[in-house]
């Protein structure tokens, strides 16, 4: 019993193991990927077109992002919403939780995508650097 044990922890952490080695090497293929926080310093120190461009990809990933996470959110809005029991429901409904996501994440994609075309528009290099 004991053996079976420990061959499933050392199999489980092998697999974990592999698993975290492919979610490294498909970043860097993407190149560099910055945490929130690294985008966060780099915001309040940027000044040249390249750290722009930096920000520009980390936001235009950030877009992408929020927009497949607000499609599966409408997606399962839709699929919420065919259900709907309208004399003895309680808000919020299910079909209301989806809703809000999907409202939430497209929010996002909007404010993401907003700060990607900015800083695509400073890393320019004729552009103002205010």
């Amino acid at each position: 019993m004991t053996r079976n044990l420990v061959a499933l922890c050392i199999l489980s952490f092998s697999l974990a193991g592999v698993g975290l080695a492919q979610a490294t090497d498909s970043s860097a293929q993407n190149g560099t990927q910055l945490t929130k926080a690294q985008a966060k310093q780099l915001l309040h120190s940027a000044h040249t077109p390249d750290q722009y461009r930096v920000l520009a990809d980390y936001y235009g990933n950030r877009e992408k992002y929020f927009q497949q996470q607000a499609a599966e959110e409408r997606h399962e809005w839709i699929r919420r919403s065919q259900n709907v029991i309208v004399v003895a429901a309680k808000y919020p409904r299910p079909a209301d939780s989806a809703r809000n996501h999907y409202e939430y994440y497209a929010s996002k994609q909007k404010e993401a995508g907003q700060s990607a075309e900015k800083f695509a528009h400073l890393a320019a290099p004729d552009s103002p650097t205010n």
